[in-house]
């Protein structure tokens, strides 16, 4: 019986790394390299970055997985755990065709569409730009970590929901579920 439990005990394990290690493979146009990335827990996302400590700065590759009717969103809660706080980049189809980028505050969860706006942040944000390709949305920024702290809480999300040609809304489930705390500095998600 003791065999038994170690060796699942084994394979879970190693099931486990390899699921967690599935976005090392990930490459990105521009031959973008990030040394640092997880794979999120919902919503079939990985989070690519560089952390640098020098002037408490990160570059993020949010990727997910989306039609491109579509929107996705990653976002920095420098203050909570959830949506409520939430400093976040919305990927989606732009009325010209190309795939644009916001940058928007989330302040309750009573959100209108007139809400969804390009704003600036709580935090320095250097630069921003988004792509669609391969079935995939990938949000590219740079950005001042909220009180020079490697560790933040990261909401994301995703959905195929619009209105007045903003994204909004998303279903319950997983989405509810998809926020985590990260170190950039670590890796380490709690």
């Amino acid at each position: 019986m003791k065999p038994a439990v170690i060796f699942l005990g084994l394979f879970l394990s190693a099931l486990h790394h390899c699921a967690a290690q599935s976005c090392v493979n990930d490459t990105f146009s521009g031959d973008k390299l990030y040394d640092s990335c997880s794979s999120l827990p919902y919503l079939n996302a990985s989070l690519h970055w560089n952390y640098h400590p020098s002037n408490g700065t990160v570059d993020v590759a949010y990727r997910a997985l989306q039609t491109s009717d579509g929107w996705v969103a990653w976002a920095i809660n420098p203050n909570g755990s959830g949506m409520i706080g939430a400093n976040a980049f919305l990927a989606f189809p732009g009325s010209n065709g190309a795939v644009t980028v916001y940058t928007t505050q989330f302040s309750s969860y009573g959100v209108q569409p007139s809400d969804v706006k390009d704003e600036n942040l709580t935090f320095a944000v250097y630069s921003r730009e988004s792509e669609y390709s391969d079935g995939y949305y990938t949000i590219y920024a740079t950005l001042e970590l909220p009180r020079n702290d490697t560790k933040q809480n990261t909401v994301w999300q995703a959905s195929t929901t619009f209105s007045d040609g903003v994204p909004y809304g998303h279903p319950a489930g997983d989405h509810y579920l998809s926020k985590t705390s990260l170190d950039f500095l670590t890796g380490q998600l709690v």
